[in-house]
């Protein structure tokens, strides 16, 4: 977090004020979301719906990375694109969107894939290292170096993904040594196959996306306005299909190529 706090204006005070009725949430928690910084890597299913909710919750300054356009069948699930909009680009017009929403936040989008090679530069270490990375992306490919880069500079991440009716998410937290995601889906990140499941050739519910982003930005609010972790080395496991939804406990692979050899 920013160490200057700016007091919460009228404006905000108000638009905010049902968040402040909440026991165990008050205006210092406000406070902490209004000065966080959040990147999110990815802008489509799950990031449109993820990225709404923080904006619309008081994030301070919510920065989406993505180098896809918008296309017909995006508009299914992919929350903040309208027809008028196929063909731009993802990141742009979602953080556009964002800023109508809620002027009082920041949003800005940058048309690019993130990879170890250019992550410094995109997340802004030099200056405001994130407060915390939220992974919206959906192969695990992608999601492995996202996590690379987590471990690399420390900063948190919230992984989400959703295909079909199923869904799971986990909140790493590498500055801890808890465990990273190649502890949880090493094996799964090797498998070619299991890599070339998306939604794009597998198919994906509406209200999968809708129900996973927002459950990424539950968790994303809890850790950036209280501070609290609420799936520490837990995996949280949903299923649509039959409405259910589990944890499942994970812990820190002492042999983890990623994050065991880091200090």
């Amino acid at each position: 977090m920013v160490e200057e706090v700016v007091p919460l204006s009228d404006d905000e005070l108000l638009r905010y004020a049902r968040h402040v009725l909440l026991d165990g949430w008050d205006i210092d928690a406000q406070l902490r979301l209004k000065s966080a910084r959040v990147v999110m890597i990815g802008a489509g299913g799950l990031g449109c719906p993820a990225s709404e909710t923080l904006v619309r919750a008081g994030v301070g300054y919510v920065h989406l990375i993505d180098d896809d356009e918008i296309e017909a069948s995006n508009l299914q699930r992919q929350t903040l694109f309208l027809p008028e909009d196929i063909g731009k680009s993802k990141a742009l017009s979602a953080a556009a969107m964002l800023a109508r929403i809620n002027p009082l936040t920041q949003a800005h989008g940058t048309v690019a894939r993130l990879d170890e090679n250019n992550a410094y530069e995109l997340l802004g270490m030099a200056t405001n290292k994130p407060d915390l990375l939220l992974d919206c992306t959906d192969n695990f490919t992608t999601r492995d170096s996202i996590n690379r880069i987590s471990v690399r500079y420390k900063i948190p991440l919230l992984s989400a993904s959703a295909i079909a009716m199923q869904g799971q998410l986990a909140l790493f937290e590498p500055q801890l040594d808890t465990g990273c995601y190649h502890c949880v889906f090493g094996s799964v990140v090797r498998d070619d196959a299991a890599d070339e499941r998306t939604c794009a050739n597998s198919g994906v519910l509406a209200s999968t996306t809708a129900v996973m982003g927002n459950l990424q930005a539950n968790a994303a609010l809890q850790y950036l306005g209280l501070t609290k972790n609420p799936l520490t080395n837990k995996l949280l496991i949903w299923d649509g299909s039959q409405m259910q939804q589990r944890l499942m406990g994970y812990r820190k692979d002492p042999q983890c190529p990623v994050c065991s050899s880091v200090n």
